[in-house]
């Protein structure tokens, strides 16, 4: 029997919620918004096998998310494994955790290989630190803050609503054109989906902020939380030329829409230098591995 395969809609919120609920996992995909965004441009697609939640992308390399919840994983993977055998297509396991292939190596010992991307490894930090940015090695980003404040003397935080939101939209576009960002594949899929998020971002339950500088908006951010204690952000943009609007996007966002959570998920940088830095010039308390399962070649069935 083939595999019922479904696109992602909005109505389908509270049932793949209740499996990451189950899952309490620290990764920026196991969030509704995130899979749901991205579904188009990764050919995204879920079923429930063995009370277990699995997403497929047909994009690039054919793959299936790990079995998610607490149902039957080994069932599931067995089940997948088969389809793909019948399709002729090898088998393989996207964005795949260290502790879920943990979990994998127990039910299957030595059948599966994973080789992790660090490009797609999230950058996990403390709240309080991003709050604060208390410490000699964040120093220069309190340096940053303390600048644009004084630069920009009238600066505020407004949560994005519908007074403002065609103002987020606007200085979007004005950063892409100073971004080329119909260069590169990526980064207009990812330019798309900030106006997407931006547009659903009440019935996708994004929260928002921005920073508006000289009466003009400057940066803004949205997120969501991906578990109890983690709070991801998945779209931040700001002026470059605006020196510390980065800085204070970030270290606002945290305390006015983060507030309550202990860790903030800033996402991978997808191997882009530049990201990259920035990313770890915060100093980041953990990284979230994700990686490419196989199936061993002297074991595949």
């Amino acid at each position: 029997m083939e595999i019922d395969w479904k696109k992602i809609t909005i109505e389908d919120r509270a049932l793949i919620e209740h499996y990451y609920e189950r899952e309490q996992s620290m990764s920026c995909e196991f969030s509704f918004a995130n899979n749901l965004l991205w579904a188009p441009y990764y050919e995204i697609r879920f079923a429930l096998l063995h009370d277990c939640l699995v997403f497929l992308s047909s994009a690039n390399l054919h793959s299936v998310s790990y079995p998610l919840g607490r149902g039957d994983v080994k069932g599931a993977v067995e089940e997948l494994s088969a389809r793909f055998a019948e399709k002729g297509l090898p088998f393989r396991m996207h964005l795949v955790t260290p502790q879920q292939y943990a979990h994998l190596m127990e039910l299957f010992p030595m059948r599966f290989q994973i080789v992790y991307d660090r490009d797609a490894a999230d950058y996990v930090y403390d709240a309080e630190k991003l709050r604060t940015l208390a410490g000699k090695r964040l120093h220069a980003k309190r340096n940053h803050i303390n600048k644009f404040q004084q630069e920009h003397p009238d600066w505020s935080f407004e949560r994005i609503d519908g007074h403002n939101v065609e103002e987020c939209m606007e200085m979007a576009r004005e950063w892409g054109r100073k971004n080329a960002v119909n260069e590169d594949w990526e980064k207009s899929a990812e330019f798309d989906i900030t106006f997407r998020a931006l547009r659903q971002r009440e019935e996708l339950k994004l929260e928002g902020g921005l920073i508006r500088a000289e009466g003009r908006v400057v940066a803004f951010s949205l997120g969501e939380p991906c578990n109890r204690e983690t709070y991801v952000v998945h779209i931040e943009k700001a002026f470059s030329d605006v020196q510390g609007a980065y800085t204070i996007m970030n270290q606002q966002f945290v305390e006015q829409i983060a507030a309550g959570y202990r860790y903030i998920n800033r996402e991978e940088d997808t191997g882009a230098e530049g990201l990259r830095k920035a990313k770890l010039s915060y100093y980041p308390d953990l990284m979230v591995e994700k990686g490419l399962v196989t199936e061993r070649p002297d074991m595949q069935i």
